[in-house]
């Protein structure tokens, strides 16, 4: 997702008008919200003063507006780059499908109950050998289960995904503090 995308999605998120977050980070109110609609439609990019001040406004972490994966193919070379920059980094395993019936569950292999909506095909698991990194998937996979439990709401997931580190359950480990993100 570029930049301007992630402007609009996340000014929406937080119900500000074009106008509003064009004159919230001082841009005129005469155009405020022309120069807002530019960056959101990716006629303009802001630069990163602008978009640290954007951040601020929006209430976000300003590495969200930073990174940009527009597509699955540039998601694809940025993992494969990874790779090659950290070859210890990640772990590719090929999951198992477990029949509903099965009672043995001493195998060492990971597994995937039928019935789950999984494709017809093996899926392969990735894994990242990585303090950071395997933290977030497991704080992510607990947020993800929470949201489909109806535990938490898609505005307290969304908060959560805007803000981390900020809103990991480890709140010492990032510089910075801890932001609240659920509603009270």
């Amino acid at each position: 997702m570029v930049v301007g995308e992630k402007i609009r999605r996340i000014r929406i998120f937080r119900g500000m008008t074009q106008k509003e977050l064009g004159i919230a980070i001082g841009l005129g109110e005469k155009g405020a919200d022309n120069r807002i609609t530019q960056y959101e439609n990716g006629y303009r990019v802001p630069k990163p003063e602008l978009l640290y001040k954007i951040a601020h406004v929006l209430r976000v972490n300003p590495q969200n507006l930073h990174l940009s994966c527009d597509d699955v193919d540039n998601l694809v070379f940025d993992l494969l780059w990874f790779e090659e920059q950290y070859p210890d980094y990640i772990r590719l395993f090929l999951l198992e499908r477990k029949p509903n019936n099965r009672t043995n569950d001493s195998d060492n292999c990971a597994q995937y109950e039928d019935g789950k909506n999984w494709p017809i095909y093996p899926p392969v698991g990735l894994y990242f050998n990585h303090p950071i990194l395997a933290q977030f998937l497991r704080e992510w996979m607990i947020r993800h289960q929470q949201l489909e439990y109806g535990e938490i709401t898609r505005e307290e997931y969304t908060e959560w995904k805007l803000n981390w580190p900020y809103t990991c359950d480890s709140r010492g480990v990032f510089d910075g503090g801890y932001i609240d993100w659920k509603k009270k």
